[in-house]
C-alpha cells in the first residue's frame, strides 16, 4: 500500500506477471532451497524485505542467503510472483490490502479479526503462512501540525466536524477510492470539508508543513510525519480498515526451512508505528539505503535474540 520512493517498472514486466508467466530476469521458479523475498517499490517494503533477509541470514549463520525480488510495481504483482513460484516470501504484506485484494473479501474493521481472516484465507487458498504483525499498521490517517491541533483542540477525526472550513489535502487516488475513500468518509463521519485539494501524496505533507493546508490524509508510517512533527488524529469511528504489516512465506518453504518461522517469530510485535515512521525517515529523509536502515535496526536490538540479551 505504501508509496515513498517509486521506481519505473517496465510495462513488459507487469504484462508478463499478470499473464501468469515467470518474472523476467529471475531465472524461473524458486527451488526449495532458495529464499526469494518480494518487495514493492516503496521504501517501507524494501526496508522490511531487507530486514527479513538479514534476520534469516544472521539466524542461520549464513547457511541461507536470501535474495530480493525487488521494486515490483504493486501488491498485485507482488502476490503474482508468489503464486507463480518466482518468489516464496514477502517482507511486508498488509491485512487491509490482501483481504480485499488477493482474497477478494469484504474489508474488516477490527484488526484482530482482519488478521485472523487473512491468515485463514491464505492457508486455505494459497497454502501460505501470513505471520502475525510486526506491530505497526500503515493505514490512511488524518493529520495536522501540532500547532493546528492546539489551536483547534484536535485529538480525533470527529473533532474536525466543528472546523469544516479547514483546508484539507489528500492523495488524489484516495478521492476516488471506493469504500474507504472520501465519499465513504463523508457518509461515515457525517460531514465534508469546504475545501478539499487532491494532489500527489508527497506534496500533501509539504503543503501541510508549509501551512498551505490545515489538515491532510496521509499514511500512518510515512517518515515525514516524524520529520515535520505532525500529529495523527485518532480515527475514533474506525473508518479506515486496518493495514497491519506482517511477513509472509509459502508453506512449502517453511516445511523445507522451519528455522525461518523461528526468525519471523522474533520480529512479531517488535516494531511500532512510530518506529516504522522513523525507519522510513532514515531512508527518505536522511538518504540511507533501505538495506542499511534494516541492518542497523536489527543490530541495535541484537537481532531480537533473547539468548543474547535482545532489547525490545
Amino acid at each position: 500500500m505504501r508509496k515513498f520512493k517509486t521506481l519505473l517498472i517496465i510495462p513488459l514486466l507487469c504484462l508478463t506477471v499478470l499473464s501468469g508467466c515467470s518474472l523476467p530476469g529471475l531465472g524461473g521458479s524458486s527451488s526449495d532451497d532458495e529464499v526469494k523475498i518480494t518487495a514493492v517499490t516503496n521504501t517501507e517494503s524494501q526496508i522490511m524485505a531487507h530486514m527479513v533477509r538479514v534476520m534469516i541470514e544472521h539466524d542461520t549463520k549464513g547457511k541461507l542467503k536470501p535474495s530480493l525480488v525487488n521494486n515490483l510495481g504493486s501488491s498485485t504483482i507482488q502476490h503474482k510472483a508468489i503464486t507463480t513460484g518466482d518468489a516464496n516470501m514477502s517482507g511486508a504484506r498488509y491485512t487491509g490490502t490482501d483481504l480485499t485484494g488477493a482474497l477478494n473479501e469484504d474489508p474488516i474493521k477490527d484488526p484482530d479479526k482482519a488478521l485472523k481472516a487473512t491468515q485463514e484465507g491464505f492457508q486455505k487458498r494459497f497454502d501460505s503462512h501470513f505471520f502475525n504483525s510486526y506491530g505497526f499498521a500503515n493505514t490512511y490517517a488524518f493529520m495536522v501540525t501540532k500547532e493546528t491541533a492546539r489551536k483547534y483542540h484536535l485529538e480525533t477525526v470527529s473533532d474536525l466536524k466543528k472546523h469544516k472550513d479547514l483546508r484539507l489535502g489528500v492523495d488524489s487516488s484516495w478521492m476516488e477510492r471506493a469504500g474507504d475513500g472520501y465519499k465513504g468518509f463523508t457518509q461515515d463521519y457525517g460531514f465534508s470539508f469546504n475545501t478539499v485539494r487532491p494532489m500527489q501524496i508527497g506534496l500533501v505533507y509539504d503543503a501541510l508543513h508549509n501551512k498551505k493546508l490545515d489538515a491532510a490524509v496521509g499514511y500512518s508510517t510515512d517518515g515525514r510525519i516524524a520529520a515535520y512533527d505532525l500529529k495523527i488524529l485518532k480515527d475514533d469511528r474506525r473508518f479506515f480498515p486496518p493495514y497491519d504489516a506482517s511477513p509472509f512465506a509459502t508453506n512449502k518453504l517453511l516445511k523445507k526451512h522451519p528455522e525461518i518461522k523461528k526468525s519471523m517469530k522474533k520480529l512479531e510485535g517488535k516494531i511500532s508505528t512510530k518506529q516504522m515512521q522513523q525507519l522510513n525517515y532514515e531512508a527518505d529523509g536522511k538518504g540511507k539505503e533501505p538495506a542499511v536502515v534494516a541492518e542497523e535496526f536489527l543490530k541495535k536490538h541484537n537481532y531480537f535474540d533473547d539468548e543474547k540479551g535482545g532489547q525490545h
